[in-house]
């Protein structure tokens, strides 16, 4: 006899989370969603944004998906909550989950109630922090670097367009203690908005955050993994993952694998107040379908919120062409680096000065855009390669006019001097493309807290007093 418990046994008394999707934006099926709501669901919860998009979206408060993507999900588990009266929680709003892109979500949520008459009372998380208050908090040594990075964060705060504190689960337990129906959060640990109900109905520390973490991203966890997404079951000691199809299966292999996506350490997560260890976790098939996991821990620690932010910088223009010529892909390497000393020196003749501090990059799709690593010796040349050109200017404006003194040579260079003058495939006329701004992420770094609620402002909006002044 071992102690544990019989895996065939499904567990008594947990807390159920139906997770409908990784990202809203990224699609919700009504299907799922129905059957998580027939399986015994407490609540709906699901991310809708990180930074694994880059800084754009949290510099410039823009959402990576469409309102048309993010409406379409939302209606659906909106009527859902209706329907069901269980809370729905949603984090990192808009992507990045700056107040921007959370007022964003707001109003596609009251787009939504009016037009379907639902009436939910809305609960707004705002996690965005202003710079002169971080510049006191880095003052008084309660912010601290994260490697790579050295220093406080004060001499970058004012640099960035918006700077977002990683919320935990505390600001949404209390909007739901404070009757909230939706809570709509800003920037929020993947994690800690699965993990809010869970722990607001007394579940487990370690299984409630170990199971937001294995749900993070939906279906990711199971055997086929853009089929639906899954409910977790979370329990005192154990939780267990299951996917929303019928036809989809969770495996061990499958849900342990999680703890490594994004994550570079499988055993330890660092969360706000605290780290999950699963050094000593179990993942046990409870059937063909539902996974088991038990030894999973929470160890406190104090509590700290991640800081994100981000800049706009410099400004891009591209130029794309097609190359098929045998002889330039026999030799790619050698070519580009030609073409860019060419390229860089009719820059500085042209110019001269007025180009200012610039870049030109080179990507060879098809060769090792992707890598910038060199190839292999003796690696078979390619078909064809896309050649991207990538000028990096201070303003748009002289962006562009670099790319305009290039053009000649980029379109023309031949692989030797004495070859004849080629033309490459170039698939735009103009020829130029303004990318726009380049943003830059500003910020690793943590701010010390006394509690989760410290930094979080919170609104709430009532839908029924909207439907009230509307019907007048």
């Amino acid at each position: 006899m071992t102690g544990l418990p019989d895996p065939s046994e499904r567990l008594k008394d947990t807390v159920n989370v139906l997770v409908p999707t990784g990202a809203l934006g990224a699609g919700v099926r009504e299907s799922d969603v129905e059957a998580g709501l027939a399986a015994g669901a407490h609540a709906i919860a699901c991310d809708a944004g990180s930074t694994d998009s880059g800084p754009a979206y949290l510099a410039t408060g823009r959402s990576k998906y469409s309102r048309d993507a993010v409406k379409s999900d939302l209606a659906i588990l909106m009527r859902a909550q209706a329907r069901s009266g269980l809370p729905l929680l949603i984090g990192s709003c808009g992507t990045s989950g700056c107040d921007t892109a959370l007022d964003w979500m707001r109003d596609i949520a009251l787009d939504i109630a009016r037009e379907h008459g639902l009436r939910p009372r809305i609960a707004l998380l705002y996690s965005e922090q202003q710079p002169a208050l971080l510049k006191t908090r880095a003052g008084a040594g309660q912010v601290t670097p994260l490697a790579p990075m050295t220093g406080d964060g004060a001499a970058l705060f004012d640099a960035c367009e918006h700077i977002v504190a990683l919320m935990g689960p505390e600001p949404y337990m209390a909007a739901l203690e404070a009757g909230a129906d939706i809570v709509l959060g800003g920037r929020t640990t993947d994690t800690a908005v699965l993990a809010a109900l869970p722990l607001l109905r007394g579940a487990g520390a370690g299984p409630a955050w170990h199971a937001g973490k294995i749900a993070e991203c939906g279906g990711l966890c199971t055997v086929n993994s853009r089929d639906g997404g899954v409910m977790i079951r979370v329990g005192r000691d154990a939780f267990e993952v299951e996917p929303l199809n019928a036809s989809n299966l969770c495996t061990p292999r499958t849900v342990s694998a999680h703890m490594l996506y994004e994550n570079s350490d499988p055993f330890l997560l660092h969360e706000p107040g605290g780290v999950l260890d699963v050094t000593d976790a179990r993942y046990e098939a409870v059937n063909d379908r539902v996974v088991r996991v038990s030894g999973s821990r929470f160890l406190p620690r104090p509590y700290t919120m991640k800081l994100e932010g981000a800049s706009t910088g410099a400004f891009q223009t591209l130029m794309l062409v097609g190359i098929q010529d045998r002889a330039v892909l026999a030799h790619i390497e050698r070519f580009i680096a030609q073409m860019h000393q060419v390229l860089c020196q009719r820059v500085n003749d042209t110019m001269g000065a007025r180009a200012g501090v610039f870049d030109i990059s080179l990507r060879p799709y098809g060769w090792n855009a992707v890598s910038g690593l060199p190839v292999e010796a003796g690696a078979a040349p390619p078909r064809e390669i896309g050649l991207l050109f990538v000028a990096t200017a201070a303003t748009q404006e002289l962006a562009t006019q670099i790319a305009k003194t290039c053009n000649p040579m980029f379109f023309h260079m031949p692989l030797e001097r004495d070859m004849p003058l080629p033309s490459y495939a170039f698939p735009f006329s103009p020829a130029e493309i303004e990318r726009g701004a380049v943003y830059e992420f500003m910020l690793n770094h943590v701010v010390h807290v006394g509690h989760g609620l410290e930094l979080v402002r919170t609104e709430f909006v009532d839908t029924t007093e909207l439907q009230h002044a509307q019907g007048q």
